[in-house]
């Protein structure tokens, strides 16, 4: 009887930390919903409902990126330096035009990308080593090209941040075509398939003759196009570029929307959907804070918090 209780509590146990890591993280954003209109005050506004949802497409961009160098078990940390070399890049070339400035910024964005792919798949730098080599060389350049903040003032940017289809803020749509881009492409595409192999075993996706390399190069390179996209975004919004500070802690943001979402840092596996949640969540939180007068590094430990809590279900659900 005893052997019995055991095995049903482990049961339990075991369900309860598959339910917390595939679902918490609605659960998390439902909880502060349900907070926030309840206690803090203008809330329920469609005014505010448009600002929350604009604050959150750059994190969620740079997060699907996250998301998939996460997936082969790697990590990116240089997005916040790939936003601040976007911006840098952005404002020098404002003068041929927004298209032409945007290309180029995402370009920028692209060649940090592979560079980063090329350190890892080629020369054998483990990632967190080659991304933290990157996130400081950089941000460094972004700050050779544009020392100081700078406006932006063109129409075409403007239109960009603050224009609307049907109410719905551009950077929105923007932000969740890409997400739905990327979750096609996890679950649909043969590239999908192939990321999910390299992140599970990469010894054995080589032995199946999968393209490991180029496999690995593609994921940073567009984990460094969609850093990039957002470095545009968060400018346009801004209306000023400032490499000294946009994309500050902005890898920390995107793991902790990755690794809340449900998508393990053992790799082999990544939720879109969940990941899209755990940008929301964090920005929730952050709003959730400030708007009852805590300081900001306040979000910071509660991140910290949430990124413990998530990484030790995962854990202890690999246990079982």
């Amino acid at each position: 009887m005893a052997d019995v209780s055991v095995a049903r509590v482990t049961v339990d146990r075991d369900r309860a930390l598959r339910l917390l890591q595939n679902y918490g993280v609605y659960g998390g954003v439902v909880v502060l919903l349900v907070f926030n209109f309840a206690f803090t005050p203008h809330f329920a506004s469609a005014e505010n409902f448009r600002t929350q949802a604009v604050q959150v497409a750059p994190v969620l961009i740079v997060a699907l990126g996250m998301a998939l160098a996460i997936g082969t078990e790697g990590v990116d940390l240089s997005v916040g330096s790939v936003m601040a070399l976007s911006t840098s890049l952005l404002s020098l070339y404002l003068g041929y035009g927004p298209w032409i400035a945007t290309l180029i910024a995402v370009v920028g964005g692209i060649l940090v990308g592979a560079a980063n792919g090329a350190l890892i798949a080629f020369v054998g730098v483990q990632p967190i080593v080659a991304t933290l080599a990157l996130m400081v060389g950089a941000r460094g350049l972004a700050l050779v090209l544009l020392p100081q903040l700078k406006d932006v003032r063109n129409p075409g940017m403007a239109a960009l941040g603050s224009g609307d289809v049907l109410g719905i803020p551009y950077l929105v749509l923007i932000a969740a075509t890409l997400a739905l881009l990327v979750a096609f492409a996890v679950k649909r595409s043969t590239f999908g398939r192939r990321l999910l192999a390299v992140g599970d075993s990469r010894p054995a996706a080589r032995l199946a003759g999968l393209p490991v390399r180029r496999v690995l190069i593609v994921v940073y390179v567009c984990s460094g196009a969609l850093a990039a996209v957002a470095g545009v975004l968060a400018t346009a919004r801004l209306t000023a570029s400032d490499p000294t500070s946009l994309g500050t802690l902005m890898e920390l943001s995107a793991i902790t929307a990755v690794v809340v979402g449900g998508t393990p840092l053992s790799g082999g596996r990544v939720r879109i959907g969940g990941t899209v949640a755990g940008a929301v969540l964090i920005q929730l939180l952050t709003t959730t804070l400030i708007k009852h007068d805590l300081p900001p590094s306040w979000t910071q430990i509660a991140q910290a918090v949430v990124i413990v809590g998530a990484v030790y279900a995962a854990r202890e659900r690999g246990k079982q």
